[in-house]
């Protein structure tokens, strides 16, 4: 296993930036902070990051991209239905990793308000690809109204990130499960 020191100073720095991030707050951990701890000069952060917005994009990107991947994997060689509960309880799962403190994406829109804001264009991007994941899988099922079904449960994943923080984390993970059964009950026949 690699080491964070071992690791390419930009690599070091969006490592660094997304622990802190995650557990601290965005707004809560300041430049100098992230080049002390990923030990690297502050011209090397503006080097790779002309901006600390564009490093608080390159974490979102990063975690997308861990998503999109476990997402990806949950669903294949799955019927659809299998595919959703697959792909719910990933997301249920990450609501019982130690140090959980939400969703990345929401936690990061809270702080920054601003629609218009680069950052907010990367939470938007993961947000439209959930809901697609989620549409298309609904539409393979055969939901009469495979939009409306999405919305559901992008609204299920979001109350359950947040109440998994501040609730039962495992009940929470399993209401997310059963969920996918009472959207989307079983067709006699």
């Amino acid at each position: 296993m690699t080491t964070v020191s071992e690791l390419h100073p930009k690599d070091r720095l969006l490592r660094t930036a997304s622990r802190l991030f995650y557990a601290e707050g965005i707004q809560a951990v300041g430049i100098d902070r992230l080049v002390t701890e990923a030990k690297v000069t502050r011209a090397t952060f503006y080097r790779h990051y002309p901006s600390k917005d564009d490093l608080v994009s390159a974490y979102l990107t990063a975690t997308a991209e861990q998503i999109r991947d476990a997402v990806g994997r949950a669903r294949q060689g799955r019927t659809p239905r299998e595919a959703l509960r697959a792909v719910m309880a990933v997301l249920g799962d990450a609501t019982l990793e130690d140090g959980f403190r939400g969703c990345q994406f929401l936690n990061a829109a809270a702080e920054y308000p601003d629609r218009t804001h680069p950052v907010r264009a990367v939470i938007d991007d993961q947000r439209t690809w959930l809901f697609g994941v989620l549409r298309d899988l609904s539409a393979a099922m055969g939901h009469p109204d495979p939009d409306h079904a999405a919305r559901v449960l992008v609204l299920l994943h979001d109350g359950a990130f947040q109440a998994a923080e501040l609730d039962n984390a495992k009940a929470v993970r399993e209401t997310l499960r059963r969920a996918v059964d009472e959207v989307f009950p079983a067709q006699d026949g």
